[in-house]
This record gives structure tokens, sequence and C-alpha cells, in this order.
């Protein structure tokens, strides 16, 4: 017992002793938003031009713009990207072969501060060969954006687009697809798809009506066309040397945000699959340009004067004219170490007083997992690894402040993720104490677990599980289709999770698939990932919950995400063909009575009148129950 307080005391003099001599390890990071004030908007644009693939001086012997995975290879003598070469499809087992193909530095795809995708154009003609006189065989060819330039998908139908379906991928994908897998929705060997974070597409265009097709060795062309701000994408194909088609062969509403990061890779992946006359799937010449809003950074107002001098001291020869005093350091040292035994005086005859001290907390009172409790600044800092960049999972810049959320690890091993306020959320000195009590009245299955808080007059974070198995968007409308019984269950639980914050007169604010999550077990979460604060009064924001939760229910059992998805339903029920709304993908599998009665309490959330809305209890009750117990008002 009599070392303990000597090893205690140890411990805080070489702690102050640390931050004396190096001041700027927690001031030089800790900022806030204002600190670095964001300048006019400007349009960040990136171009691709290969007009073809011969060996130049300009590109040089071995394409260093480009790099080759797998069973891909430029063609010397042809001057093409094959995949797989014509050397490989040779060998003595040319089957189930795969390749990449892609731009070797990445391209800003991906705005995080606004949250919106970039737009970008892509044209590139490319021919199907073979080595045998059979025109048909392989799978096919791909256009892909995908996170990392070491990825090598599966080869056969899965078009080397990705390698696992069960972990989230972010890749985006036109296929060109040669082969009939129905396992995978194909709708036959000749058709075009768009696939988000899958091999499965989920929006397809047959060509067997299109007056063109991909069995046959004529050099075809593809226009692919995305607009970022409308969130719509083009897709036309042609013969080579023809000038763009009038009509796009496939057209689409499509957010590509969920799937894209800051920076991407752009290129081509193919795959052959068990034919002995597989094709060559030949690039001949490929185009690319982007554009993506940025905000400029310009210099901060204030100057860290401390920095500057310390490295002046550090770096220059020139004798300094104010050197550090030595005197200075010994007078804080004994001071600072009078206030630390001082404190741990007082705190052996007061057990229940705390210490106050004012450098970084190495450890915490130990406290029940399910216990919130309040973090220190120097925790998240080093959760989140002085808030990286590349730890950014979302920001949000609604509602008059900025709020950006880190995934994070604690000294435990933890993950977690921190949600950091900007300082124009900090109006008034109450919000500590609402954040603090708000936080413990929120407990619930289907409401995130919140494992605390930081306020400290500058700083305003809230610290949540984090869930790795991501939101409900992307297995809803990336992933397959989900089975039926899934989809009620997620309708259901998420019902009851916003019934239960609205009892605790607490709103959701933005209930949408990409802020519903899912934990280890699959059960949906309403995350706080990118959304406004809990917001307290009396039920106001509710019927707007309400909306979004009809909204939801829509998108859940169509299995689709558009613009129009709720005129089209409204629609449907007032010609009585409301079940045309129920996703075609489920086929047989769907109880198309109970799929239709769900469809109908949606409509009854999405009333145009938020007072003919019903609330989330009643909800819940409709959905317990095997019919109605109110009429439908739409």
């Amino acid at each position: 017992m009599d070392s303990s307080p000597c090893l205690w005391w140890l411990l805080i003099l070489g702690s102050i002793v640390h931050l004396v001599q190096q001041p700027q390890l927690l001031q030089a990071h800790r900022f806030s938003f204002t600190h670095h004030p964001k300048g006019p908007f400007t349009n960040v644009t990136k171009h691709l031009h290969f007009p073809n693939f011969l060996n130049t001086s300009s590109l040089g012997t071995n394409f260093p713009q480009l790099k080759f995975l797998g069973d891909a290879r430029v063609s010397e003598e042809k001057g093409v990207i094959q995949i797989p070469h014509s050397s490989s499809s040779q060998a003595d087992q040319p089957t189930y072969q795969v390749g990449r193909a892609i731009y070797s530095s990445p391209i800003r795809l991906f705005d995080p501060l606004t949250l919106t995708p970039a737009s970008f154009e892509t044209t590139f003609s490319f021919q199907f060969t073979t080595n045998s006189i059979a025109t048909r065989g392989g799978n096919g060819l791909a256009f892909v954006i995908s996170p990392d330039e070491f990825t090598i998908g599966r080869p056969g139908p899965w078009l080397g687009i990705l390698n696992d379906a069960c972990n989230h991928y972010k890749v985006f994908a036109v296929e060109f697809d040669t082969n009939h897998d129905p396992q995978f929705g194909d709708p036959n060997d000749d058709h075009i798809g768009i696939n988000l974070g899958a091999a499965v597409s989920f929006k397809t265009a047959n060509l067997s009506g299109a007056n063109i097709s991909l069995h046959n060795s004529k050099v075809h062309r593809a226009w692919i066309t995305y607009d970022g701000n409308h969130k719509h994408i083009n897709i036309h194909l042609g013969l080579d040397g023809n000038p763009i088609p009038s009509k796009p062969i496939l057209s689409s509403p499509l957010n590509l945000s969920p799937f894209l990061q800051e920076y991407m890779f752009v290129g081509f992946s193919a795959s052959t699959g068990n034919s002995s006359q597989n094709s060559i799937h030949n690039i001949l010449s490929w185009n690319f340009s982007s554009t993506v809003q940025a905000s400029l950074h310009v210099p901060s107002t204030k100057i860290c004067h401390r920095n500057v001098a310390h490295l002046v001291s550090k770096y220059s020869n020139t004798p300094h004219t104010n050197p550090p005093s030595s005197f200075l350091i010994f007078v804080a040292l004994l001071v600072l170490s009078s206030v630390a035994l001082l404190s741990f005086y007082f705190s052996r005859i007061k057990t229940n007083t705390s210490i106050a001290l004012l450098f970084f907390d190495t450890k915490q009172r130990p406290m029940l997992p399910i216990s919130p409790r309040r973090f220190t600044f120097a925790e998240l800092y080093i959760a989140t690894r002085r808030f990286d960049k590349a730890k950014v999972l979302a920001t949000d810049c609604r509602g008059g402040s900025t709020s950006v959320l880190y995934r994070g690890t604690l000294v435990n091993g933890c993950q977690v993720a921190v949600k950091r306020f900007s300082t124009q959320f900090l109006s008034s000195a109450r919000v500590t104490k609402r954040l603090g009590d708000q936080i413990t009245r929120a407990s619930h299955p289907n409401l995130p677990n919140i494992r605390g808080w930081c306020c400290d007059g500058r700083e305003a974070m809230i610290v949540y599980d984090h869930y790795p198995n991501g939101s409900l968007e992307r297995w809803l409308f990336g992933i397959g289709a989900l089975p039926w019984t899934w989809r009620l269950k997620l309708v259901k639980d998420i019902a009851q999770g916003l019934s239960f914050l609205h009892s605790k007169q607490l709103a959701h604010g933005n209930l949408k698939a990409s802020s519903v999550f899912l934990d280890v077990n699959y059960r949906p979460v309403l995350g706080d990932y990118g959304l406004d604060f809990f917001l307290p009064g009396s039920g106001r924001g509710s019927k707007g919950d309400v909306f979004g939760f009809g909204m939801l229910v829509l998108e859940t059992v169509a299995g689709r995400e558009e613009e129009g998805l709720l005129g089209f339903a409204r629609e449907m029920f007032e010609k009585g063909e409301i079940g045309r709304v129920v996703d075609e993908r489920m086929g047989d599998r769907v109880n198309s009575e109970e799929a239709v009665r769900i469809l109908k309490i949606g409509l009854s959330c999405t009333a145009s009148e938020s007072g003919r809305r019903p609330c989330m209890e009643e909800v819940v009750q409709c959905l317990a129950s095997s019919s109605h117990s109110r009429p439908m008002v739409l």
C-alpha cells in the first residue's frame, strides 16, 4: 500500500514532463470545424485517353498508367488489352480464368463533405474473340469502379467483379455478359447489367430485342454516362465507328453514394467459365472523364505561434532570442505536481471524489458495459487516430451544422463509431446535460447501443457501437433479393424501434434505408450515423418519422428506391393493382396477400396531410394483427 502513492506520483510527474516538453501534442490537433474554414467550391476533373494500347514513347513499354492483375495483359502485337491474354487461353487449362486491367492511380469520385458522387463519362471499344470456330463461350466483360487495386474477383459468372458475396465490397460495375446463369438472375446469355456491390445485377437489359448482339466478332462500343447531381445513369451500346445511338440500351435512377469512397480505381474485369471455347475479351480503346465538387481549404485566421517557435528553435541554426526558460519549466512542474499531490491527498479522505487533472486520462473508472459514460477528448482522439480522414464513415451538413462520423477502436479493442459535431451544435451550455439525459433515455434492441458522449466546451461527440454488417440499403438494393420473411421482420422491428423512440418524445429525423443498420444477428438498428441529433418536443417531428417509415416500407416491399415509387404505388392502389409494386425478384416465395397488406400500411403512413397519418403505436398494432384494425387513409 505504501508503494502505490509513490508509483502513482511518478506516473503523474512523467506525464507532466511529457506535456510540458511537447505541449503541441494536445493543442495542435484539438481543432473545431471553424479552425479549418471551407472556401469556395471548385470542380476536380480527371481525363484518361487511350486511343489504343500500342507501345509508344508516351505510354512507355510497361504501361505505367495501367495495372494488370491475374490473366490480364496487353497484346504487343495487336495493341489491345486482353483478358485473358491470348497466350494464356492457349494453355492446357483455358477454363476459369480471370483478370483486371485498371488505371494505376486512384481518381476522386466522391465528395465526403456534401455526400455527392462524381459525374463521369466513359466510352470504350471492345471485341470478343475465340481461337476456335465457335462464337459462343466465356462469360463476359465488365467496366468496374473498385476501392482498391489489388483485388481479383472470382472467375465464371462472377466476371471478376468481386470474390466474396458475404463481405461488403464497395464496387460498381456495368457488365456485358455472354453467359446465362439463372442462379445470378441473368435474363439470357446476351445482356448488360448494372451491379452494385454484388455479382447479381440490380437492373438488366436484354439485347435480343435491341438489334445488337455480343455473340459475334464485331467491334462494339459502349458509352456509360452518370450524372452525380441528378443520380441517373445512361448506357448506350453500338458498333465501333458508328455515332452514339439516340436511345440508351439501359437507363435508370441510381445513387452511387453508398458504393463510393472518396478515391476509387477505374478499369475492366473479365472472366471465363468452364467451356473449352472461352472468349478472349479485347479492349481496343478507352476514354474516361470525371468531375466532382470539392471545397477549397482557405487559410485559417489563427496561427499556432507556439508551434512555429518550437520548430524554429528545433531546426534553425540561428540562435533564438527567446529560448525556452528552464526556470519556467521548473515552476510549472512544481505547481502541477503540487496540485496532483493535493488532489491525491483529498481523494484519500473522500473516496468518491474524482481527480481532475489537465492531462490525458490513461484509465477510466470501471463502469458497466450497458451504462453510457462520458469519454475524454483524448480517448476519442486516440481511438480515431487523430480523426484520420481514412476513418470517416459519413458526413452530414444539414440543419446549419456539420457532423462527421468516424470509425474508431477503443483501448479495450471495441469497435465504435464516433459522431463529431461542429461548433455550431454547441449553441448553449445546456447541450451537455441534454445530451447525457437523452442518451440514457433511448435504450431499445432496435436503437443503437450508445456507449457514451464527450462534451468539453468546444467538442460534442457521441459514441456508438459500430455495425460491420452495414446498412439496410446495402442488403436491400445491392445484394440479390432478400426473402419475404426477412423483409417482413425488418419492417416490424423498425416500427417497434420507432414507436419506442416516439414514446420517449424523441424524433429520429431522417429515417431511410441508409440509416438503418444491421447488428451481428442481422437485427435492424435505427442508427444515428449520418443523421440529425435526436430532438425532443411533445411528438413534434414524429409525423415526419411516420412518413419516412412509410417510404421505407414501400422500398422494402418493392426492393428498389426511386423518386417516383410513391406516386407509382398510389396509382396502382387506385387501380386495384397494388400487387404490381411487390418485388418481382422474390417470385412465388412471397405471401402476396400479406405483402399487399404491408404496402397499404406504408401508403397510410405517407398520407399527404400529416394529421391523417397514424402514430407509430397504431402501426405496430396493425403489423401485429392479421388484418387492419383501422381503415386506410390515403
